[in-house]
């Protein structure tokens, strides 16, 4: 009997522990995959990049250079940059939004925000098999997805050819491991 008592017990712990709150306020960060958010995360989305991610130096975790992603696709569509404050990890790089709509919006469905080839060069990747840094204030959106190239000239060269382009940038990318980055 007092095993079964301690085990209901246990199993009721439990069962409290790992619900969701009930009365959250409004704006609290949001952690998954079972793991508290780090101090100074907005929300911590957990997995690690399979391929690489741009960021300006080697080591750095600061995706698209701190421009919020869900910016390109909401209001005009100028990006913007985020907010330290306003920062989500995915796949173990930082993105900043500029508000917390837009974070919870990339928290949703982080996939759908994130740059096409990790933030390098849409071109580079594609025409050359090359990763090059992509500049978030040179970009296009096709089919819900956004590309960045390295400047204003080689997006013209981009947009030549574009579906050619997108299609050997997806067959490329893949080969590429998560821990390459540009050789300037």
């Amino acid at each position: 009997m007092k095993k079964s008592l301690f085990t209901l017990a246990l199993l009721a712990t439990v069962a409290a522990c790992s619900a969701p709150a009930e009365n959250a306020a409004e704006g609290d960060s949001v952690a998954t995959e079972g793991s508290a958010v780090e101090a100074g995360l907005f929300a911590d989305l957990g997995g690690e990049a399979e391929n690489p991610i741009y960021t300006e130096n080697v080591g750095d975790t600061l995706a698209v250079r701190g421009y919020d992603v869900v910016s390109y696709f909401v209001g005009d569509g100028t990006p913007v940059e985020g907010a330290e404050a306003l920062t989500v990890r995915y796949n173990g790089y930082d993105y900043r939004f500029a508000n917390e709509d837009n974070a919870n919006a990339f928290v949703e469905d982080p996939a759908k925000y994130a740059p096409a080839y990790g933030g390098y060069c849409a071109w580079a990747i594609g025409a050359k098999d090359a990763l090059a840094p992509g500049d978030p204030e040179v970009y296009e959106i096709v089919d819900g997805k956004l590309y960045l190239n390295f400047n204003k000239d080689v997006q013209a060269n981009w947009q030549k050819d574009i579906p050619g382009f997108i299609t050997n940038g997806d067959k490329n990318y893949p080969t590429h491991s998560a821990d390459e980055h540009f050789k300037s």
